[in-house]
């Protein structure tokens, strides 16, 4: 057992040492945030990107995508609830008593910043803790394709990354808008649920609002940052209609927006915004996402052939003319042969994307198969 084990196994003794009546008076009162503090130290020292706190099982520890249990005992209801009700602010407590769940972030001197859900199940707490670098990521530092700095140099359209939850969108957004503020004197505004990267003014100048804690909702704040003369607005996810339609106009008439969606590749995406609008709104969003997209990255995060590492796969499309052209009249079944076709412009297939990793020795071919979705493409493109 590793030293790291070891004192995951302390804490969660120390917890279950406590009586009942002592754990909910520590939760009430903060005493058990020095034991998160410790725990969260021991998965970062195990190079842990998730923590998990469930009752009825040990601290689960997510490594290399991977969950592994961490050592201790099995923790109880009340070992949760004392070690995540400290991080809560009345309101949040009074959402997760309404909603039954809350997001948050926090941060810890020494230790980073903390996305974290706190949710119930089985009719007791349980949270999710995705533990944050803590510095803004580059591009270089991710293994993404270095073309894509050149999205953050445009001055209007709307940028899109989409994938599966914990493929890593918020960090390409966050190097994305580090790019901007290294670059560019420019106004940026993000939206986001939580705040997970804090930029600090460079070039740029940044104001960032949490929904919960700053702002209601997407909706009413995107409409409200359209007074603000900003220059660069992120929206940490379009949601809903009312979001998408409004984000749309912001890219048409001047803004370079960034947010996400999550889709798989990126013609799913198109299908997912008309997919938001009733059939006869659904031509005037196809005519807009024609002028307003950018483009759209979709990726995911790949096991290294040394079990250790993992490396991003993404598709890029990029709106050429041709592109447009394809969206606007409802073609999207030809823009694959656009983004095959487009590597000079920045674009790749996912396929093409895989089979890059496997001729640099980074994946095996058996794990491109199973992470494509069209065997013949990858199959040619890896000959």
């Amino acid at each position: 057992m590793s030293e790291y084990d070891n004192e995951l196994s302390k804490i969660v003794a120390e917890l279950n040492r406590a009586a009942p009546s002592q754990k909910y008076a520590a939760a009430r009162t903060g005493q058990s945030t020095a034991s998160l503090d410790q725990l969260l130290h021991a998965a970062a020292a195990r190079g842990a990107s998730d923590v998990l706190l469930i009752a009825g099982a040990p601290v689960m520890l997510r490594v290399t995508g991977n969950l592994t249990p961490g050592a201790g005992a099995v923790l109880e209801a009340d070992d949760v609830r004392g070690l995540v009700l400290p991080l809560l602010e009345p309101a949040q407590l009074e959402e997760l008593q309404k909603r039954k769940s809350v997001d948050l972030s926090f941060a810890r001197e020494n230790l980073g910043r903390f996305r974290v859900n706190i949710h119930h199940q089985r009719g007791t707490l349980a949270a999710s803790i995705r533990l944050l670098p803590s510095r803004i990521p580059s591009l270089e530092s991710l293994h993404l394709p270095l073309s894509l700095a050149k999205l953050a140099e445009r001055r209007q359209g709307l940028v899109l990354v989409t994938g599966p939850t914990g493929c890593g969108k918020s960090s390409t957004l966050a190097a994305l808008i580090d790019i901007v503020n290294t670059k560019r004197a420019a106004h940026v505004v993000t939206i986001e649920d939580p705040v997970e990267y804090q930029h600090a003014n460079r070039s740029a100048i940044i104001e960032q609002m949490e929904v919960g804690r700053d702002t209601p909702d997407f909706a009413v704040t995107l409409r409200s940052i359209m007074r603000q003369t900003p220059d660069v607005i992120l929206v940490g996810e379009m949601r809903d209609a009312e979001t998408i339609a409004t984000a749309l106009t912001a890219a048409e008439t001047g803004h370079l927006v960034f947010s996400t969606l999550h889709t798989n590749d990126t013609i799913q995406a198109m299908s997912r915004i008309l997919d938001s609008f009733p059939a006869g709104n659904q031509p005037q969003i196809r005519q807009q996402m024609s002028l307003a997209m950018s483009a759209v990255v979709a990726q995911q995060l790949v096991p290294g052939m040394d079990g250790v590492n993992r490396w991003p796969a993404v598709e890029i499309m990029v709106a050429t003319d041709a592109v447009r052209a394809l969206i606007r009249k409802g073609d999207d079944h030809q823009l694959r042969s656009q983004i095959s076709v487009g590597r000079a412009e920045g674009m790749m297939t996912m396929e093409q994307s895989l089979a890059d990793l496997v001729k640099a020795g980074r994946i095996t071919r058996e794990t491109a198969y199973e992470h494509g979705y069209r065997t013949d493409d990858l199959q040619r493109y890896l000959g």
